[in-house]
Formats: structure tokens, C-alpha cells, sequence
């Protein structure tokens, strides 16, 4: 697998969130809910990324669960592009459903 086209990384947009707690459900440990109700990404440590538009590197093995995520997303709030060069792979901006 190549590192340009391969290595994810994925944010919310907390505006839209509406705290379903899917995302959790599919990576708890690239996604939080925080006490403020909505969701969030994590480090690499298990850290809370809280500023807006912060983005979180997606572990390979957790490649698919953060895609399924963003297309399941009710608020259609989750963003995940390369990693590279910033192209949406999946979410609101992605053309890729």
C-alpha cells in the first residue's frame, strides 16, 4: 500500500454533529463523545482534538470503520480525506457515496 494514496485522516464538523454516538459505536478509539454531547476525534494517544476542523490520523487497521462511519454519520458531519493532498474519500464533501 502506498503512503501518499493510502494514509487517512479524518474531523468533524461539531456544528453539525448531532451527538448520535454512531461514529463511537463504529471506532471508539478514533471517536469520543465528549461532555458537551457531541463527537470528537482522537490522537494517536486516545487524546481529545477540540479545536474546530483539528484532524486525527486514521490507524490502517481502522480504515473501513472510519469510511462506515462518515457515510452512516446522521448529521453527515464526518470528514475523511487523503492524508496527501486533502481530497475527500468520504463525507458531506466526498463524491464518492
Amino acid at each position: 500500500m502506498s503512503a501518499d494514496t493510502d494514509e487517512l485522516r479524518v474531523w468533524i464538523d461539531q456544528d453539525l454533529c448531532t451527538g448520535d454516538g454512531l461514529c463511537v459505536q463504529y471506532a471508539p478509539e478514533v471517536f469520543e463523545l465528549d461532555i458537551d454531547g457531541l463527537a470528537y476525534v482522537k490522537d494517536h494517544t486516545g487524546e481529545l482534538l477540540q479545536a474546530p476542523g483539528v484532524r486525527a490520523d486514521v490507524p490502517r487497521q481502522l480504515l473501513l470503520e472510519v469510511i462506515d462511519s462518515a457515510k452512516e454519520c446522521p448529521g453527515d458531519c464526518i470528514h475523511v480525506e487523503r492524508a496527501a493532498d486533502g481530497v475527500a474519500v468520504a463525507g458531506p464533501l466526498s463524491s464518492v457515496e
